[in-house]
């Protein structure tokens, strides 16, 4: 390994060095995500091929619980990981760990999530296969020992990459890149990402060709005559983010309370597999779904439910798909919360699709005159909600584009997502992939101070050479310990470690030197209480805060009420100068 470093060095350049490993990650993230994709439709297609589409199918009550349960058990004894949402983790890889994404998760992603989704979980695969090349990136950087900014750049080729294989769109993945996983990045190094998002495009189409996670062929053009729907549309996509959002994180943290794995995974699974009976669209990724709506073939949308031949009635059809749209995002916290493996983007784009095509139905069962395009709204309303969700409507606009293989839809596409982005913007700044994070003071966004200052950790700049002080001593021992001190500060510490008081030399100057004093004066009556504490887990930005507030040039730290030592403004500018001159070098 160090003989090719060596020889790397020698012979070819970083810059060239980058473009070459970016197009095998992006090869290499093509050819996970079409596996992925594949394993997960053979799945699929095995449990439903003998299903009666005309017929209540009770197998739907089974498959989400055997799924979940299947998930939950590989998750513990296979790839040993914990739960959580895939992109989310690699943010927090980025912010917090230096762009280090441990190596399991080069696999253990792709695994879960192709049993989760192969039996009905409502969730998608985008997610879980961003996570892989995102972690095939990072790995590959560690591997031939780049440095952060390398690394990073590595991932966000990994993420483009993935999602140009999966949906064969190379500028939704090299837009998705930039606009969700890396916040900051140059024009020159654009570059990289490209070519990593071509390679993941040119595995798409040499093993799937047209056979892609979701495409659609543009029927209707875009009229003028209906921007005032479109703008209506924006509306309700931004306000249909918002329920998602909000009703995800509500179900799903009610769920993780179950403390029993497998109790929660039962109960999830169960719940949403009532769902999944109910109604069926929800089933998996609910691509299908999508594109039976988009061809006007509702009863293929009702299939294999209660309301199946129910397609004529125009008011109970527009009920089902109200009903559709509010269940969905239960079912998709249920699927996460209790245990199984995906993300949010198709469940997104299954709302915003729905939501379309619900908008439209609407408008032309009010003003049957008005003859606007259904297939266009949901195309459209997919844009709007997937922009409010993830806060990315870029990716959204370009997405869209690129699966219909057209750009005649632009403008719609750009209104629909701009309004749908500040709607939701005003209720929730942050997007769900980003709002844990940043609440958790685990991502810091455009603030290069802060995002400086997070890198530092509190423990590794506590200082313990402060020589401590019994309450019950006397002012002469404690001279004694001005004799010795290069410090101005004196902890004062009983026999169980705990933090009483401070005393400085301030406090002392005027009675130090007399001999009466020393004798009789008990440190615990001149000692004082510190104006804060600080915990050793504590971020650093509330810690800058106490400094700010109480204007004090050194705190005590505490740990379960126990003493650990002191942190100074001076070791933090230090330790933040340090950081910057690194993070400046790479």
């Amino acid at each position: 390994m160090m003989t090719f470093l060596v020889w790397r060095l020698k012979h070819i350049s970083d810059n060239n060095f980058i473009l070459i490993v970016a197009s095998v990650i992006g090869l290499t993230a093509g050819l996970a995500a079409v596996t992925l994709k594949s394993t997960v439709h053979y799945v699929q297609l095995l449990l439903q091929q003998n299903l009666d589409v005309t017929r209540i199918n009770y197998l739907y009550i089974v498959y989400p619980i055997i799924g979940i349960l299947l998930t939950v058990l590989v998750r513990k004894f296979v790839v040993r990981d914990t739960p959580g949402h895939g992109i989310t983790r690699i943010l927090r890889a980025i912010s917090k760990s230096s762009s280090r994404i441990r190596k399991r998760y080069m696999m253990s992603n792709m695994l879960k999530s192709a049993i989760t989704v192969g039996f009905g979980g409502s969730v998608g695969l985008e997610a879980p296969i961003v996570v892989t090349g995102s972690a095939i990136g990072s790995n590959f950087g560690q591997f031939v020992h780049l440095d952060y900014k390398k690394r990073t750049l590595l991932i966000g080729c990994g993420a483009a990459g993935a999602i140009s294989a999966i949906f064969n769109s190379p500028i939704a993945g090299v837009i998705f890149a930039i606009e969700v996983i890396l916040t900051e990045v140059k024009i020159s190094k654009f570059i990289p990402i490209l070519i990593a998002s071509v390679s993941g495009q040119l595995v798409s189409i040499v093993l799937l060709g047209e056979d892609i996670l979701f495409s659609f062929k543009l029927v209707d053009t875009f009229s003028a005559r209906d921007t005032p729907w479109y703008v209506l549309l924006g509306i309700a996509s931004g306000m249909a983010s918002l329920y998602f959002i909000r009703i995800t994180y509500l179900v799903e943290g009610a769920v993780e309370n179950i403390r029993n794995q497998y109790g929660r995974a039962i109960f999830g699974g169960l719940a949403l597999a009532l769902i999944i009976f109910v109604f069926p669209p929800i089933y998996g990724e609910g691509y299908e779904s999508i594109k039976s709506l988009l061809q006007g073939n509702e009863v293929k949308f009702l299939s294999g439910s209660f309301f199946y031949g129910l397609a004529d009635q125009e008011l109970i059809v527009i009920g089902i798909l109200l009903l559709v749209i509010l269940a969905k995002p239960f079912a998709t916290a249920l699927t996460l919360g209790s245990g199984g493996s995906g993300g949010v983007f198709a469940p997104s784009l299954f709302m915003g699709g729905v939501t379309g095509f619900l908008f439209s139905r609407v408008v032309q069962f009010i003003l049957p005159s008005s003859d606007i395009s259904a297939s266009n709204f949901t195309l459209v309303g997919m844009c709007g909600v997937m922009s409010g969700v993830l806060h990315a409507p870029l990716t959204a606009i370009f997405l869209i584009a690129e699966i219909t293989s057209g750009y005649m839809l632009f403008v719609p596409l750009m209104l629909v997502s701009a309004i749908s982005f500040t709607t939701i913007s005003y209720f929730e700044k942050h997007s769900i992939y980003t709002k844990n994070l940043i609440e958790k003071g685990d991502l810091i966004q455009y603030d290069s101070d802060l995002i400086v200052l997070s890198l530092i950790d509190l423990k590794k700049i506590v200082e313990k050479d402060l020589l401590t002080i019994h309450p019950d001593a006397k002012l002469q021992e404690l001279v004694g310990l001005v004799k010795k001190s290069k410090r101005n500060i004196f902890p004062v510490v009983n026999d169980r470690n705990e933090l009483e008081g401070i005393v400085t030399l301030d406090h002392i100057r005027e009675i130090m030197f007399d001999p009466e004093k020393q004798a009789n004066v008990v440190v615990k009556t001149i000692m004082q209480k510190p104006p804060a504490y600080l915990n050793p887990q504590e971020k650093m930005q509330s810690v800058m805060n106490k400094f700010e507030l109480t204007q004090a040039w050194n705190l005590p730290v505490i740990d379960n009420g126990k003493y650990l030592g002191f942190i100074s403004k001076s070791r933090i500018f230090n330790a933040y100068r340090k950081k910057l001159i690194r993070q400046t070098k790479e």
